[in-house]
């Protein structure tokens, strides 16, 4: 089933919004920590699983700015997670030559975990084909109130007119400048929004929503959520007779 899926074009960047570990944890009789550490594993296996299957770059939402907003206790584990994760998945990505990025307001990160991150971005900084993106103490809004910021500061300083503002030069003020759009988002635990995740960047993206709680969400499920991706017609704007024509040209 891999090898075949691996075959089509695309995605060729997968954006996961990682959902359903308190819940998780709850039906199982465990502490939602319990649940966000069990969620950590399936990280591991679904950046294994995206080499498998020819997904270059991955994006795993792992800490929104809204976040804070949970009980002291549980932060303070998500951040203790985070930098273990990144001390022990350094030596893995720099095995499997995957790039780790991460954006976010990341200065606003704890001291530690952000010293982690620095080095394992450090370490894996030379790697071309494979990319992990962290989104960290992210939120899209945020993000566009960034980007308006850097652009005004040029105009106001007079290198920069408005009428010459542009999509493409919104794009590189961006956290993900330099990184294709996703293809594809998936969101687990059977919630059907973005929570402010990527919002720009999904523009033209496909999504796959389903019930399975991160903590259970398998290499199979995200096999799943490439076929139904296959199976859709990504037009862009154009017609379904121009795709077909496109086609028959390209053959």
């Amino acid at each position: 089933m891999s090898e075949n899926l691996s075959q089509h074009n695309g995605p060729d960047h997968i954006g996961i919004i990682m959902d359903g570990n308190g819940r998780w944890a709850q039906a199982q009789g465990l502490s939602r920590i319990k649940g966000h550490r069990q969620g950590v594993e399936t990280c591991r296996r679904i950046i294994d699983a995206c080499q498998d299957l020819n997904v270059h770059y991955l994006t795993l939402y792992a800490f929104s700015a809204e976040n804070w907003n949970r009980p002291e206790r549980e932060v303070n584990a998500l951040m203790e997670l985070l930098e273990l994760f990144l001390m022990k998945e350094t030596k893995l990505l720099v095995k499997q030559k995957v790039r780790l990025h991460a954006i976010g307001r990341l200065e606003e990160l704890p001291a530690k975990p952000r010293r982690a991150l620095k080095k394992a971005i450090e370490a894996t900084k030379n790697f071309k084909e494979w990319h992990l993106i962290l989104a960290l103490n992210y939120s899209s809004r945020n993000e566009i109130v960034d980007a308006t910021k850097a652009i005004a500061e040029k105009t106001a300083k007079g290198n920069l007119s408005p009428e010459n503002i542009t999509w493409e030069m919104i794009a590189a003020n961006l956290d993900t400048s330099g990184l294709p759009d996703p293809d594809l988002i998936v969101r687990t635990s059977g919630e059907t929004r973005l929570s402010n995740f990527l919002l720009m960047q999904s523009a033209y993206a496909e999504f796959y929503f389903t019930s399975t709680c991160w903590p259970d969400f398998t290499k199979a499920h995200l096999e799943e959520a490439i076929r139904v991706y296959h199976n859709r017609e990504r037009r862009f704007g154009r017609t379904g007779e121009q795709l077909d024509v496109e086609a028959s040209l390209s053959r």
